[in-house]
């Protein structure tokens, strides 16, 4: 057995150091938009993976090359990368025009006194449904600003209500890529983890609504124009959505999502065949960066347990937290700051994944809680990070539309993650978790 090693953990710090200060350089002092996603964090992983290969000493370079493998090669890893293949080419196959039809469809129907409301609810199901908080804000965003505009609700309540409901689907999602990479790398049901993850952010999503509902009375509003949508074009979505509440498989369920848009996209003359196929390519390829990060992570954390880095983190981590709670507790924090230095919350996920493992087998906390806690607090974080790909889009598309906002305007209109976090720390230390089949 290796003895644990604190020094084995340098490559986790060297990445930080890497991504966090170039990022902060680019964003706050050189001022470029979106400075924090012009640092490749492939490249930044890299250079990680190089002092990690550098410091296991004592092995050929083939012997660290075939403990890196072995850690490509994890099954969880495998499937997520499919999985991460589909989610992708289904999101191309449905594109935009769709949740725009969910979008409008739901604000055609709506009183103009609860718009703001249903424009939390539209966010949240688009998300749920496309399982992404990024591409939901860059089409939802607009719709807001366009609200805001017509109506007399503010700006930043608007735009903060989307990104908050936006949140919500990028945790639940059957095919988010943070749901995928949490339950693959704790190896639970997808359908175990949403049940459970359901149970805490429902009671945040009703207070969330009350709240919008109440400030949306402080406002004197005026009818908002209809826009044109296409019903046969949600469908697609309400079935991944379905399939997935259901306990279908997540790859059937993905193929009923993939088949049943192109018939519909064909069908219906709103695509050609090769243009099809052209936007099934590029949502494949759309995924290339998140695969990419899962693969160095698995290479990389290969290395540092090697090394005996987890097990002197490990042992730190018992020091510090006591009994299941505080373990649950730990393993969120844990993520969360996994976050603050990415500021994205599936690469956080991929690197705590190894980590959140060991404390939930030394703390007898269940593989689907442990998935949920990861999910949950990465989306928590990542959700407020003024430098966060979420906020960032936001205040982009709303001065490509003409319009001035800061990141703390949208902040203080976050609800949603703010009360998730309350709601996730009542079920960690008041309620605790029905037993059932891990």
């Amino acid at each position: 057995m290796k003895k644990s090693k604190a020094f084995a953990l340098l490559p986790i710090g060297v990445f930080v150091v890497f991504y966090l200060s170039l990022g902060i350089a680019f964003e706050y002092i050189m001022k470029i938009p979106m400075g924090f996603y012009n640092v490749p964090v492939v490249v930044a992983f890299l250079v990680a993976l190089l002092v990690a290969v550098l410091q296991t000493r004592g092995v050929t370079l083939d012997k660290k090359f075939e403990i890196m493998g072995n850690g490509i090669g994890d099954k969880n890893i495998i499937t997520m990368l499919i999985i991460f293949m589909l989610a992708g080419i289904f999101v191309g196959v449905v594109g935009r025009d769709s949740a725009e039809s969910v979008a409008y469809f739901m604000l055609s129907v709506t009183p103009p006194r609860l718009t703001v409301v249903v424009l939390f609810l539209i966010s949240c199901f688009v998300s749920t449904a496309m399982g992404t908080s990024v591409g939901t804000i860059t089409l939802i965003t607009p719709i807001a600003v366009a609200i805001s505009e017509g109506s007399g609700f503010s700006l930043p309540l608007c735009v903060g209500t989307v990104v908050g409901g936006a949140m919500f689907g990028d945790n639940l999602s059957f095919i988010s890529d943070t749901t995928i990479a949490a339950c693959n790398g704790q190896g639970c049901q997808m359908k175990d983890k949403f049940r459970t993850n359901f149970a805490v952010v429902l009671p945040a999503a009703i207070v969330t609504l009350g709240i919008i509902l109440a400030l949306s009375f402080r406002y004197d509003v005026t009818e908002i124009a209809n826009t044109d949508y296409e019903l046969l074009q949600i469908i697609p979505y309400v079935l991944v959505l379905i399939s997935g509440i259901v306990g279908i498989n997540v790859f059937i369920t993905l193929l009923i999502g993939i088949v049943s848009g192109s018939l519909i996209m064909l069908l219906s003359g709103g695509i050609t065949f090769p243009d099809l196929l052209s936007n099934m390519g590029t949502g494949a390829s759309g995924m290339f960066e998140t695969s990419m990060v899962a693969i160095l992570v698995a290479a990389l954390c290969a290395l540092i347990k090697h090394n005996g880095g987890f097990d002197a983190l490990l042992k730190g981590i018992r020091k510090v937290f006591k009994g299941k709670k505080s373990g649950q507790l730990g393993i969120g924090l844990l993520v969360g700051l996994m976050d603050i230095a990415t500021a994205n919350n599936t690469v956080a996920i991929v690197m705590a994944n190894p980590i959140a493992s060991e404390m939930a087998k030394d703390f007898d906390i269940s593989p689907r809680k442990t998935a949920s806690i990861l999910d949950t607090f990465s989306c928590i974080f990542q959700g407020i990070l003024p430098y966060g790909a979420q906020i960032l889009v936001a205040l982009s598309v709303v001065h490509t539309l003409g319009q001035e906002m800061s990141a703390f305007d949208v902040i203080s209109n976050l609800f949603y993650p703010m009360i998730l976090l309350v709601s996730s720390l009542v079920f960690i230390f008041v309620i605790p978790e029905k037993k059932s089949v891990k």
